[in-house]
């Protein structure tokens, strides 16, 4: 499968990272970026072709993959149309509805949209496809966006802003929290580099033991807990607070946020 990126940033270049460790041959892989340092570094680093813009030469390929600003993809769009004979479109530009996509393609309907998340530098992301309808190739976008970690496939556009609540944004809420407790630790008198590593792997081993039971959430939180001990101590003070459900409202917060940017960026536009 020869691809083409449209854009060179970090989710990007974790893309084609990913691509050539799961076997894609570099050869088979074109980047646009029109910043003269990164197109460079791109090139050097993965040994891919690059380009300043898009041509019929860079465009020769099965898939193109949207990776600029949204603010950038009605423009970036504009000129591809006339590119455009059969390839794949696939967008990861967040915000941007596939109808719009498709609409300043010039009617283009191969389109793919897609959520990752920055996880994926790792390649331990997850990511949200969803294909307009009567799009064929969708084992293509598959292939791209498994190649950073899993993927799961959307029958409706409209749940794209609720899984971008929740995991699109999620890593920051993940992030916050280990503010929370390295700040704790600090303040207990460790140092950062024992609170670094004693946070993370509190975290990392949480997070394995989740994924190996087949205990849900809240039996596990349970388990922990003994009566009168320290973790319920914690756990009361958050519930006293509202912790859990100021985190459910502002995941709800987020999604509303996500709807309406696809409104602004759609009309904006126009």
């Amino acid at each position: 499968m020869k691809i083409t990126f449209i854009g060179g940033g970090n989710m990007g270049s974790a893309l084609i990272s990913g691509l050539i460790r799961k076997g894609t041959d570099c050869g088979d892989i074109a980047v646009v970026e029109p910043d003269l340092d990164r197109r460079k570094l791109i090139g050097q680093e993965y040994g891919v072709r690059v380009y300043d813009e898009a041509t019929i030469e860079s465009m020769d390929c099965e898939a193109v993959l949207l990776a600029v600003k949204p603010q950038q993809l009605h423009q970036v769009a504009s000129k591809l149309a006339c590119l455009l004979e059969n390839q794949l479109v696939v967008s990861i530009a967040a915000g941007i509805r596939a109808t719009d996509l498709s609409e300043w393609l010039g009617g283009y309907k191969k389109v793919v949209r897609v959520m990752p998340n920055t996880p994926a530098q790792v390649s331990k992301g997850v990511s949200a496809l969803y294909a307009m309808p009567g799009v064929e190739a969708k084992e293509m976008a598959e292939t791209i966006l498994s190649s950073v970690g899993s993927t799961i496939w959307l029958d409706e556009e409209e749940k794209m802003d609720a899984f971008t609540a929740l995991c699109g944004s999620g890593p920051a809420y993940v992030f916050y929290f280990l503010e929370a407790m390295l700040e704790a630790a600090g303040i207990m008198g460790f140092d950062v580099v024992e609170s670094r590593r004693m946070v993370l792997d509190t975290f990392s081993g949480s997070i394995a033991l989740a994924s190996e039971s087949q205990d849900d959430a809240a039996t596990l939180r349970r388990k922990v807990t003994s009566k009168g001990g320290t973790t319920e101590r914690a756990l009361l003070e958050m519930e006293k607070n509202g912790v859990k459900e100021n985190i459910v409202k502002a995941i709800l917060a987020a999604e509303e946020r996500s709807r309406e940017m696809g409104i602004e960026l759609g009309n904006r536009s126009c």
